[in-house]
């Protein structure tokens, strides 16, 4: 479960966060959408304890700043980061030891096997191409089997394959309990996935919806966006 209490960011005088409040349960798929500026990967990176911010975030009833909240976190920023020197193989290795896991092989060579990275392993994270830093990245999140995922523009330089199969994992982690969060300014992109969606514009959250409340009232969530995001321009 994540709870976001009044989370605020400044960067001096601009307000990139406004008194942002919303909560995500267990097994739910929520998604930030909104254009770009909208505050959607500041409030990522604060939820991922990268940026200080006023307010409060709880994972699992964990402060997101403990190291208790940190293990149960996994992260895929919007610009892969892999390290240049370790190989594929070698990433998958620095995340089971950072996170002291215990038969993590097969599971590291089952992720590796869906996101086609096998014929890959010996490679440097350098010598890869941002699609494939990306599937690096989603790999050594989910590794961790984490209770609290966040996806920030998660689909952006993977092939139609990788989105597929992306897809399909997020189900199957939703089943399981995961909660997670996507950021995203493009609904069609996280289609089929989702339970709950939170428009974001300057800063605050200026709309939420249920699936079942879109399905129930007939109401067009892609004509919603629009007219949210281009009445403030």
């Amino acid at each position: 479960m994540l709870n976001v209490s009044h989370l605020t960011k400044k960067y001096h005088k601009f307000v990139a966060n406004d008194n942002l409040t919303f909560l995500v349960n267990d097994g739910e798929t929520a998604v930030l959408a909104g254009p770009n500026g909208a505050g959607k990967s500041t409030a990522i990176k604060c939820i991922a304890g990268l940026l200080r911010f006023q307010g409060e975030i709880e994972l699992c009833g964990f402060n997101n700043k403990s190291i208790e909240a940190k293990r149960i976190l996994g992260y895929v920023p919007e610009i892969p980061a892999p390290f240049e020197l370790l190989t594929v193989w070698e990433h998958m290795e620095f995340i089971a030891r950072a996170y002291d896991l215990t038969d993590w092989e097969d599971r590291a060579n089952d992720l590796m096997r869906r996101f086609e990275l096998d014929d890959k392993r010996k490679k440097l994270g350098m010598e890869l191409s941002k699609g494939m830093q990306q599937k690096i990245s989603i790999c050594c999140a989910m590794l961790i089997e984490p209770k609290v995922l966040l996806f920030d523009e998660p689909l952006v330089g993977l092939d139609p394959h990788a989105i597929k199969e992306l897809k399909q994992m997020l189900i199957e982690m939703k089943e399981k309990g995961t909660t997670i969060i996507i950021s995203t300014h493009m609904l069609d992109s996280v289609e089929g996935v989702w339970d709950r969606v939170f428009i974001m514009m300057n800063g605050r959250i200026e709309a939420e919806r249920s699936r079942r409340q879109v399905e129930e009232s007939g109401e067009n969530l892609e004509e919603l966006f629009f007219n949210i995001t281009e009445k403030h321009d």
